[in-house]
């Protein structure tokens, strides 16, 4: 990558130049994005919270509906995409997206659902092995999630969670200090549970080194992938994860409260005594339908087999609008877009006034997705409502972090030179 003085300028005409070179430009049109009372587009970087609709989502979804409101119950079996294997059309894709085997992943309830439905599986703790690492801050819901195991199986919440703190003076952690706390204490260790990119600072975790110690030292490591799925790539089968879960609202594009995803590793996915909690719709489908002559469960083959329920379609329909585009453009691509839409921010936050900002998200590129996280102390929250006003939308996390997400599918380098303007007409006056 071209050093920044020699790939960027401060100009507008800069910003549009990016632009016009982007080879991802077109992916834009495809997404609904918010406008302003004057027609001009909402500079929108809030992807890694809520990502923006794709076009065809509407589509999608009113198809089913015509399905449901024609074929009613025989929906289930009948139509271009039949409702009882309508989750199975995500496998592929969703596999190529976190570098998965297809049989590894399937689609199904939220995030943290997913979460313990896991765990019951993979957190089973003894006298001796039963603390749970994870980072601070972790996301609260992986905390509450990982607190109420812990209370669950009676085990002290002081003494079973272990926090991995960044440095005095730091604001991410460094992976030496990751890894010797897994060598030092990892006896005692019987679930390594972190976040693949950190939604406070955006600091992706270095994940193939953190697993391989993990195991070395006899730890099952999971991974929550809410701000790593569709944001960096992901080689989970290579890197011998033992399961993951994510969310698919944020940097997927799949709307409020959209299905998640988990991932099993297939050592573990091919185990059929395996504990786990059970429904009919993880059965295997050749019998599913044997209903009550099922006198036991057997599970499907594969992460299909921790399936409770049957999906709900109606939610997973615009999930596959979004995926259509991951496919098309690919991973590769949309990272090294990422990179040089982060890159350019950067560059343009290097050029306010000294003092304004802190960038707590790390500098190398290799140790971040496409989030940096700015504090602003004692002026965050007031600065992110201006800039909302002005057409820049991204969101605040307390006590003074403003988090930026260009998203590679649909931000452009216009967008990142107008919040990196709104900025430096805040840190004038300053």
């Amino acid at each position: 990558m071209p050093a920044a003085s020699e790939a960027f300028g401060p100009l507008e005409e800069d910003a549009r130049r990016l632009d016009a070179a982007d080879p991802l430009r077109g992916y834009r049109e495809r997404f609904h994005v918010p406008a302003l009372p004057d027609g001009r587009s909402v500079a929108y970087f809030c992807g890694n919270s809520l990502g923006l609709q794709p076009k065809r989502a509407r589509d999608l979804l009113v198809e089913e509906l015509d399905e449901w409101r024609r074929r009613a119950v025989n929906g289930h079996f009948e139509g271009a995409r039949p409702w009882f294997a309508y989750h199975e059309q995500f496998r592929e894709p969703a596999a190529r997206l976190i570098g998965a085997l297809p049989s590894e992943v399937v689609t199904m309830n939220s995030l943290t659902v997913n979460l313990h439905l896991l765990m019951v599986s993979f957190y089973r703790p003894t006298r001796e092995r039963f603390k749970i690492l994870m980072e601070e801050p972790a996301f609260p819901s992986d905390t509450y999630a990982a607190q109420s195991q812990l209370r669950f199986h009676g085990f002290d919440l002081a003494a079973g969670l272990l926090r991995l703190r960044p440095r005095e003076g730091e604001a991410a952690l460094r992976t030496e200090d990751i890894l010797a706390r897994i060598e030092t204490e990892g006896a005692s260790i019987a679930l390594v549970l972190l976040g693949g990119v950190n939604f406070v600072t955006g600091q992706w975790f270095d994940m193939p080194r953190i697993t391989e110690a993990a195991r070395r030292a006899g730890c099952t490591v999971g991974w929550d992938l809410a701000h790593a799925a569709g944001n960096v790539p992901l080689r989970l089968h290579d890197w011998g994860a033992d399961f993951a879960a994510w969310c698919s609202y944020k940097y997927l594009n799949a709307g409020p409260g959209a299905v998640a995803g988990c991932f099993v590793h297939e050592r573990h996915a091919r185990s059929p005594d395996l504990v786990r909690f059970a429904g009919w719709w993880g059965n295997d489908p050749a019998t599913r339908f044997r209903m009550q002559l099922n006198e036991t469960f057997v599970p499907r083959e594969g992460a299909d087999g921790w399936q409770i329920s049957n999906p709900p379609i109606f939610a997973l329909a615009p999930l596959l609008a979004s995926l259509e585009l991951f496919d098309a453009a690919g991973m590769d691509a949309l990272r090294a877009k990422s990179l040089r839409l982060t890159g350019y921010l950067e560059f343009l936050l290097d050029r306010l006034p000294a003092g304004f900002i802190e960038v707590a998200t790390p500098r190398d590129p290799a140790r971040r997705g496409c989030q940096l996280s700015i504090r602003v102390p004692g002026r965050a929250k007031a600065l992110r409502a201006r800039l909302e006003a002005a057409g820049v939308v991204c969101d605040f996390r307390e006590p003074d972090t403003l988090r930026v997400a260009p998203a590679p599918l649909y931000n452009s380098f216009h967008d990142v030179w107008r919040f990196a303007r709104e900025l430096a007409d805040e840190g004038a006056h300053a």
